[in-house]
This record gives C-alpha cells, sequence and structure tokens, in this order.
C-alpha cells in the first residue's frame, strides 16, 4: 500500500457525530419554534439558521477529514496569530449584547472569535511543545514562551467578558502541557499565580459573583440570579422518567430563558425524561471515549496531543453545560456542544471532529500496512 493512501476514518466516530448534530436540529425546533413563531412569524426560523451552520460545519468536517492532520503543524503559527487579532479587533468593534462583547455580526449570521481560538490554541499548544521535546520541562526557555502566549490569550477572553470560555481555555491549556512532558512543579506555580486574577476577575462584578455563587441555593434569589437554575430543575423535573413527549415542553414557552441555547439539555429532559437524558449521556460518552482512543492511538506526539486537547474541549464544554443545568456546577454560559443552537460552536465542533477523524484515518492506514508487512513476511 502507498504511503500516501489514507485509511479509513473510524465510522464509529463519524456515526455518533452525524447522530449527536440531527438530533441538536430536532430539539433545536423543539425548543424554539414557539419563540420563533413570535419573533420571526416562522416556527423554522432558528432551526433553518442552525442548519445551514450543520452544513456548512459538516462540510468543513469532511474536508478536514480528507487533510493529514500533520498538515496543522504548519498552520499553527496562523491560526495563532488570526486569533490573537480577531479576539482584539471584536474588543474594538465587535457587537456587545448584555454587557458582553463577543460577536461580529456578518448580516443574519455571527462570529465568536472565541471559539475559533479554542482550537487554535490546541492546535498551536500541541505543535510548538511536540517541537520542543523535552525542553519543555525548562521554565525560562520552554515553558515561559507558551504561558506568556497562554496568558495574553485569556486576558482577551476575560476582557469581553466570557468567564465559561476562559475556563475551557485553562483546562485545555493545563490538559495539553500535562500530556506534552511539562514540569508539575512549573504548572503549579504558575496556577498559584494566577488563581488570584481568575478569583477577582470572579468576584470584582456583583452580578458575576450571584451568577457563580446562585447554584448553592437558587431559591435565595428565585426572580434574579436563581431564576434560570429554578425555571431548569422544574422542567427536568416535570420530565420524570419518560418525559412529556417532543414537543410538549412547557418549560419552554418564556419560562425558562435560553431554551434553545444554554438550557436545551433542561428542554431534552422535559420531553424525553430521564430515559432521554441518559441515552444522550451515553452517547457523549462513547464519543469521548472513540476520540480518545484516536488519540492516543496516534504514532505522533503531536497528533496524540491534538486529538486529546479536542477531546477535552468538548468534554468540558459538556460538563460545564449539563453540571450548570442540572444545578451541580456555577452557569457559566458555555453551549452543549453539537446540541445547543449557536453557529460558531457547531462549526468548530465538527471542524475539530474532522480532525480527530484524520487522526484516525492514519492510525488505520498505518494498521493496514503493518498487516500487510506482515502478510508478505509469512509468504
Amino acid at each position: 500500500m502507498s504511503g500516501n493512501i489514507r485509511g479509513r476514518p473510524d465510522f464509529l466516530l463519524l456515526f455518533l457525530t452525524i447522530l449527536l448534530v440531527g438530533s441538536g436540529l430536532i430539539m433545536i425546533f423543539s425548543a424554539s419554534s414557539h419563540l420563533a413563531l413570535i419573533q420571526h412569524d416562522n416556527p423554522w426560523h432558528y432551526v433553518m439558521k442552525q442548519g445551514v451552520f450543520a452544513l456548512i460545519g459538516l462540510f468543513v468536517m469532511f474536508t478536514f477529514m480528507g487533510i493529514p492532520f500533520t498538515w496543522w503543524k504548519r498552520a499553527a503559527p496562523i491560526l495563532l496569530l488570526f486569533s490573537l487579532l480577531a479576539l482584539t479587533l471584536v474588543l474594538i468593534g465587535g457587537t456587545s449584547i448584555n454587557g458582553a462583547r463577543r460577536w461580529f455580526f456578518l448580516g443574519a449570521f455571527n462570529f465568536q472569535p472565541a471559539e475559533f481560538t479554542k482550537l487554535s490554541i490546541i492546535v498551536y499548544l500541541s505543535a510548538v511543545i511536540s517541537k520542543k521535546g523535552e525542553r519543555i520541562r525548562e521554565f525560562r526557555k520552554g515553558l515561559l514562551p507558551i504561558l506568556a502566549i497562554v496568558v495574553i490569550i485569556l486576558l482577551l477572553v476575560m476582557k469581553q467578558p466570557d468567564f465559561g470560555t476562559m475556563l475551557i481555555l485553562l483546562f485545555i491549556a493545563a490538559t495539553i502541557l500535562l500530556i506534552g512532558g511539562t514540569d508539575l512543579r512549573h504548572l503549579v506555580i504558575f496556577s498559584m499565580g494566577l488563581i488570584p486574577i481568575i478569583v477577582y476577575f470572579a468576584v470584582s462584578k456583583s452580578y458575576r459573583l450571584q451568577r457563580l455563587t446562585s447554584f448553592l441555593n437558587p431559591l435565595d434569589s428565585p426572580q434574579g440570579s436563581g431564576y434560570q437554575l429554578i425555571q431548569s430543575l422544574y422542567a427536568l423535573g416535570h420530565g420524570g422518567l419518560t418525559g412529556v413527549g417532543i414537543g410538549q415542553s412547557v418549560q419552554k414557552l418564556f419560562y425558562l430563558p435560553e431554551a434553545h441555547t444554554d438550557f436545551i439539555f433542561a428542554v431534552i429532559g422535559e420531553e424525553l425524561g430521564f430515559v432521554g437524558t441518559s441515552l444522550l449521556i451515553f452517547v457523549f460518552f462513547l464519543f469521548i471515549w472513540r476520540g480518545f482512543m484516536a488519540a492516543i492511538s496516534s504514532y505522533d506526539p503531536f497528533g496524540i496531543m491534538l486529538g486529546i486537547g479536542v477531546i477535552m474541549m468538548i468534554f468540558i464544554q459538556f460538563l460545564l453545560n449539563a453540571g450548570a443545568v442540572t444545578g451541580i456546577l456555577p452557569i457559566t454560559g458555555v453551549p452543549l456542544p453539537f446540541i445547543s443552537y449557536g453557529g460558531s460552536s457547531l462549526v468548530l465542533c465538527l471542524a475539530s471532529t474532522g480532525i480527530l477523524l484524520s487522526i484516525s484515518r492514519d492510525n488505520n492506514r498505518r494498521r493496514q500496512e503493518a498487516t500487510r508487512i506482515q502478510q508478505n513476511r509469512g509468504s
């Protein structure tokens, strides 16, 4: 077999991805149709827009699946520069919504630079750490330049402000640095210096502190900071074991804010019940497992870090969203991957999955070549 022939992708991972996207479109229509009818006189408004992004995302996913993952190592500096530029420009000329300046609006669609930054920082850290090799254990020449870039990105995201994305970027960076062989002591020292900044950011505005602490006792402010969580818990409780049926949610009728975006998991719980949410969680964890196996099977340290970074990004977003909706974690405004309404998030998840599928293709090609060599030796 020629070395330039690509192997087969992980078809289970591909199937799970399409299953999640399809399920998301169904639930977005269910959660948003009433709102869309009132706001836009068209119950299909939001799901049609999401469908366009799904088609774009799938096109990007299949395109990235066909690109050898090693190509991203060369593209890393360009992606990083684009992210830094976009994060800077959005603070100057971006659209402000509810006090947050995070979006560029392009006609009927919008672009959120922080979403793109999640992927670019994964690619950049994986590329630079794999290039440094053992030098990453040196603080001044190995780790410090990388941390400087990470801090700049975090500060730009904090300025928007976007606390949820900042947490995701921190988890991504810490994961890749640990996998890449960074001295744990250096990370601990860096974390000790960063924690006070994060705490200050969280408590410097009273509304942020209320959002972060209201999950502990939402009934203290039933019409204020605890309102969203209370309505979310009502939805989950109303769903019971098997749910009230698709399209029959009561909480989505202007009781539950952001029903088709950040709190769509609550609508799923109300309409499909504990059984439906359990199946969704199972699909997510199966997706995470297949992606993780593809990542750790790579022959290339860059591929390992790249794949695990992608999986960590999707996994952390899932945990933060599901944890917020169920009252286990604070509300951070993180969407549910593949499911929540939002074009930037959906395209990012599908593009990232395309990279995972590219890694799996390379793994399968190498297995096929190894099998062929063994068969030739045995003949």
